[in-house]
């Protein structure tokens, strides 16, 4: 592919083969869409090659002048997937161990999913939700139906989702002691956790780099060490504790799971003080642990859940899960959301929960993370780097005793792509959950040949 139409895998009519201006600074650039990308600085004009790299660089360039530099992307064009694998931009072919950050539960192009999204493109896309429309309401009755929940709220990402849970839960408390002027109005949540980047999920967040350039942030949230019964049993208080947050495997955090001792002890807390229990399973619901929901491996249901990235299969939708005794809480006009639930993304997610829900393939993911875990035991776990394999299903914790990033590097410049999670330390492995065990072995194969990068060795 040698030209920015291409590259988007769109075809532009030729009347978009146009020159476009942009100023930045005092600058203005010419941006031809017409074939190869060429940038102009006033009267001398660059050309970008299109050898090997070349490519890749006046992607990078031109991104590098038109996005708000928010991300620090690894220094790869991905251009199409297929399966497992992705490829970029020179064609270079890559094992996809990051899913999208846990998000392409059934990998790239899935045949099933594809059909899904141009049967329902075709049909109708957007609506809003001023009006009915049935993939939504189908999908809200899947939903109910294989959980504990009795009424969904849908939403469009997993930081939306825990903004609503925030608000319903405020809402339940008010409505549930009348009789008093001062209601629970604070939140308690856990170290290594992650919510989320808007306002209220970024104050439920334990890292202080993250809420520290945007305070004040919502107030009102207590953090208390994970896993640590007594603390939460003392911290958990009536008419002050709204809901507690709790991610029963912790993803961004470090790949951390509950015990269920602590989330049973959640449970009982949360109902002697009239609060609710959250779970976020943004990260490890929808089949990642080896079961539908997280919660089910330890027993333990909450009030509310919070759900999103592997629903639609790539596509952004987020859902919140909860009983009819919160819901009956909530009013018309008390939360909403314009593109939430539409037809199209619905429909997708029908696709994907349709393959997801069924037991084989659960017991798959169950299978294929157990021996992933005795592979990385097996080929990592003599290297003094290694600290400890975790996790539940497919996702899977490495913790190093150093940073993890020159590990990532070595490990994508062999064909492999790999997360951090933690403090950095950790190497976060979350895989389409259809990936096979070959490519498991190549993976944990490719991982073991490029530790020595963690002493300062590239040879590999």
């Amino acid at each position: 592919m040698s030209s920015l139409p291409a590259l988007f895998g769109s075809s532009i009519p030729p009347s978009f083969n146009l020159g476009r201006s942009f100023k930045q600074g005092q600058q203005r650039f010419a941006l031809r869409f017409d074939g190869p990308i060429q940038i102009s600085e006033g009267k001398s004009e660059k050309k970008l090659g299109l050898g090997l790299g070349e490519k890749s660089k006046e992607v990078m360039e031109l991104e590098g002048r038109v996005l708000v530099p928010t991300y620090a992307r690894a220094p790869v064009v991905l251009e199409r997937g297929q399966g497992c694998k992705l490829y970029d931009i020179n064609g270079r072919e890559y094992l996809d161990m990051t899913a999208g950050i846990a998000v392409n539960s059934l990998g790239h192009g899935d045949p099933d999913w594809v059909k899904a999204v141009v049967e329902q493109a075709r049909t109708l896309t957007h609506v809003s939700n001023v009006y009915y429309s049935i993939p939504q309401v189908k999908l809200g009755k899947r939903l109910v139906e294989c959980s504990f929940a009795d009424r969904v709220f849908f939403s469009n990402s997993g930081t939306e989702a825990n903004e609503a849970a925030i608000k319903f839960a405020r809402k339940f408390q008010k409505l549930s002691r009348a009789d008093v002027k001062l209601h629970a109005t604070e939140f308690i949540a856990f170290s290594n956790s992650f919510h989320g980047r808007t306002m209220g999920s970024l104050a439920l967040t334990s890292k202080e780099n993250y809420r520290t350039p945007f305070e004040p942030v919502m107030p009102g949230a207590t953090f208390i060490e994970y896993g640590n019964i007594e603390m939460a049993k003392n911290a958990i208080q009536p008419g002050k504790t709204a809901a507690v947050f709790v991610e029963p495997v912790q993803g961004e955090g470090g790949i951390y799971s509950a015990t269920k001792e602590f989330l049973q002890a959640l449970r009982s807390a949360c109902d002697d003080a009239g609060a609710l229990l959250i779970f976020d399973e943004v990260q490890c619901g929808m089949g990642r642990s080896g079961y539908l929901w997280a919660h089910e491996a330890y027993g333990v249901f909450p009030d509310i859940m919070t759900l999103a990235k592997p629903l639609a299969g790539g596509l952004p939708i987020g859902v919140v899960l909860t009983t009819e005794r919160v819901a009956a809480a909530i009013s018309s006009g008390d939360h909403g959301s314009t593109f939430a639930g539409g037809p199209l993304i619905c429909h997708a997610a029908l696709a994907v929960l349709d393959k997801i829900q069924k037991p084989e393939f659960l017991a798959s993911v169950s299978k294929k993370g157990q021996y992933l875990k005795e592979l990385l035991v097996q080929k990592l776990g003599g290297n003094s780097h290694v600290k400890e394999v975790r996790g539940l299903g497919l996702l899977i914790g490495i913790e190093l005793d150093v940073s993890a990033s020159a590990l990532v590097d070595a490990c994508r410049n062999s064909g492999l792509l790999i997360l951090t999670a933690g403090k950095g330390n950790v190497v976060r492995l979350a895989p389409p959950l259809v990936i096979s065990e070959q490519e498991l072995e190549l993976a944990a194969d490719i991982l073991s040949e490029c530790m020595p990068s963690l002493d300062g060795d590239t040879s590999n």
